[in-house]
């Protein structure tokens, strides 16, 4: 198999794409590095197709491991043909191969297996040559042998079909027919094993075509049978596959063996294909079902972690809760934790007046400008409380429902107790409430991405792949934004392309007890910095403090000598950089034109641009460019709506059926696919991602079961 060229058509890229990034990433380089620094190589393609390619590249190696061992395999048994050699070749799917190694591989004793032992053999060859003047009742007679419990001719002609059966079973190519036929025309049926109301009844009587059943379907379905509420099984027309297999077996003309063979071919089905290839196919679309689970966990990941942050402001973090009172955090417009306090305005205490009083005291002395409000346990009331106590200060004051998700995993972390040593784990939760509002990225990826709240049935996928997934998202974030190497924490450091959290580690101590970092090349004064990983991660850190401007910049040091070339050529000083006295520099670009200018330079037109918009805005950060988080200054509640009301709301999460939008009534509404657009939409990620505001209508309301159904504004 030409695996690249093959890679290049299922992503619909040129090889030479394809074959120009595998060998970066074989060269040990990272997927961010080449979607930023090697754009001319691969024809720019972006960080996502480049993790895809990563991932086919790693099944169709795996693939063709396994191509070279069913030749092996066949071969030491002295059975390899020409024929056997051209179709393990040819061979696409690990299905086909393991099909073609079917009858080579070593069985446990079967019922064809007994047979054969039995001396049956012959008399299923005769059988299949279906000869006219052959009686095989008469012949069965033969191989009557009661030391081998052949006590009869019926035993005989028995023991034949199980033999032919197993022959059936083992045809790859009939497989290949059932399994393609199964997965277009099977359907996947469930039932109720209980009469008790459940999140599944939807599936309680149950039936879709595997090809056509949603993702969400799949793993829901799955999730309804381990826990015991719903049988499960695939259902598929019978007689397609009988009459298939018979056409395949039998010859035109009727004998004495042609029943035989039909009851044997019927039985290959029944007892030794269906079982397997059914399993098969609740194993693909499962899997299938889980890779968009995933894409779509990814997607929803990094648009909640690439929200753009609040700067410039103290945050009140506000984490509610019952009994045990709501925990309080103030943050300074840099993080830091100015003040704490646990005020009891819920339920069942209700000193609502003493909170007042205590938090318009905190708001005075710190100048506190937005309170940000965890959305879990007893926000409803919080935001009810918060919403009436800013009504009653003469400050511009506003609050925000913040996605507290994981909060409670970081607060009783490691990494937390060593953070804020001097805070029990509720107020470490209040505290990580405000800094989401003021940097989502920084905070979050101090928590395990599985826990922050953005998936559809992660539980449920394999872990491992999940990981990797995740990991591989937020590396990209991280390295996407860049880092500042004298302030990031080990946390975002240890994200970073390149760096993982031993080297991380390295750099925070470096600065701390050497000296903090004045150049980006002080990097390769660090502890296990080398010159391969300084290559990979340097563009993405930055030193503001640096006397090299270019520093502060995603501009590669590789680049530096190109951006300086640019500048002199363009008729700049190094001081217009720092200066931002650059304001007409994609003019005097376009003048002299690009690819002329990139030719001068020895650089490709994509890294001239790259250059050019970091030289115009040095030190940019990408989130600036997205709409503000909504905040709000009144609250309402779930009861107060009406159809046909119509709200600003925040995109809070996307699954393949809809997307939840926070309208601010505590309780988020759902905008179904078939409510985004008035065209057809076959995934809502492609209309909607976290963190998108948007205009929605109320079109119903169940306030019981505490249900908003919306329709997006188009």
């Amino acid at each position: 198999m030409d695996i690249i060229a093959r890679i290049a058509e299922e992503l619909k890229i040129k090889k030479t794409q394809a074959e120009a990034a595998v060998n970066l990433i074989d060269e040990g380089n990272t997927i961010p590095f080449i979607a930023r620094y090697r754009k001319e190589a691969t024809g720019s393609l972006d960080d996502e197709q480049l993790r895809i390619l990563g991932e086919k590249l790693e099944f169709y190696r795996a693939l063709d491991a396994r191509r070279a061992d069913v030749f092996r395999l066949i071969d030491e048994q002295g059975k390899m043909t020409e024929e056997l050699s051209t179709a393990i070749e040819n061979a696409q799917t690990l299905a086909e191969l393991e099909d073609i190694y079917r009858p080579y591989r070593p069985k446990r004793r079967t019922r064809a297996s007994i047979a054969a032992e039995a001396g049956l053999t012959p008399l299923a060859e005769l059988m299949l040559e279906q000869k006219p003047d052959i009686n095989i009742d008469a012949e069965a007679e033969n191989y009557i042998n009661p030391e081998k419990k052949i006590e009869s001719a019926a035993d005989a002609i028995n023991g034949a079909k199980d033999i032919i059966a197993e022959k059936v079973s083992d045809n790859a190519e009939f497989r290949k027919w059932i399994r393609e036929y199964t997965y277009k025309y099977g359907k996947l049926v469930s039932k109720a094993k209980t009469e008790e109301d459940t999140v599944y009844r939807l599936y309680y009587d149950y039936n879709e075509l595997l090809s056509k059943m949603p993702s969400h379907r799949v793993l829901a379905v799955d999730r309804g049978e381990k826990e015991g509420i719903l049988t499960v099984k695939v259902d598929v027309e019978k007689d397609k596959i009988f009459d298939y297999l018979r056409g395949q077996m039998l010859t035109a003309r009727e004998c004495s063996a042609t029943e035989y063979i039909r009851q044997a071919t019927d039985d290959a089905y029944e007892r030794l294909i269906a079982p397997s290839v059914q399993t098969e196919m609740r194993n693909t679309i499962t899997d299938s079902a889980q890779e968009q689970a995933m894409r779509v966990f990814g997607e929803n990941l990094k648009n909640l972690l690439m929200l753009p942050p609040v700067r410039g402001k103290v945050v009140m973090g506000f984490d509610p809760a019952y009994r045990t009172g709501c925990k309080i955090a103030i943050v300074n417009d840099v993080g830091d934790v100015l003040d704490t306090t646990v005020v009891y305005p819920t339920p069942p205490q209700n000193k609502t007046e003493e909170a007042k009083a205590k938090l318009k005291q905190l708001i005075a002395k710190h100048k506190v400008d937005i309170i940000s409000i965890g959305n879990g346990t007893a926000s409803k009331e919080s935001e009810i409380f918060v919403a009436d106590m800013i009504k009653e200060i003469d400050r511009n004051v506003s609050y925000i429902m913040t996605n507290e998700a994981g909060a409670s995993v970081y607060s009783a972390s490691k990494l937390a107790s060593e953070e804020f040593p001097q805070f029990d784990v509720s107020i470490r939760s209040a505290v990580s409430i405000a800094r989401r509002l003021q940097d989502p990225l920084a905070e979050l990826v101090k928590i395990d991405p599985k826990a922050i709240g953005v998936g559809q049935y992660q539980h449920d996928m394999e872990q491992k792949a999940l990981d990797n997934s995740l990991a591989g998202v937020v590396e990209s974030c991280v390295s996407g934004v860049g880092a500042d190497l004298n302030t990031a924490s080990v946390s975002l450091l240890s994200h970073i392309a390149g760096i993982n959290s031993k080297i991380a580690k390295s750099i925070y101590e470096y600065r701390t007890t050497v000296s903090r970092f004045k150049t980006r090349a002080e990097l390769l004064k660090v502890k296990g910095i080398g010159e391969k990983a300084y290559k990979q991660c340097v563009g993405f850190l930055r030193v503001p403090e640096s006397s090299e401007v270019l520093d502060n910049t995603s501009v590669h040091p590789e680049s530096y000598d190109a951006a300086y070339s640019l500048l002199n050529l363009l008729g700049y000083e190094k001081a217009d950089v720092s200066s931002r006295n650059l304001k007409d520099l994609k003019a005097r670009l376009n003048a002299k034109g690009k690819e002329s200018v990139a030719a001068q330079l020895g650089i490709g037109v994509p890294t001239l641009e790259d250059i050019v918009s970091e030289l115009e805005k040095p030190g940019r950060d990408p989130r600036d460019e997205l709409p503000p988080q909504i905040l709000r200054t009144d609250a309402m509640d779930i009861s107060s709506l009406k159809a046909g009301m119509e709200f600003v709301g925040t995109v809070r999460n996307v699954a393949d059926f809809g997307a939840f939008v926070d309208i601010g009534v505590h309780q988020d509404g759902l905008v179904h696919i078939s409510k985004l657009s008035d065209k057809f939409v076959k995934r809502a990620a492609d209309v909607v991602k976290v963190g998108d505001i948007i205009k929605v209508r109320v079109i119903d309301v169940d306030v019981a079961k505490k249900r908003i159904s919306l329709e997006k504004i188009r």
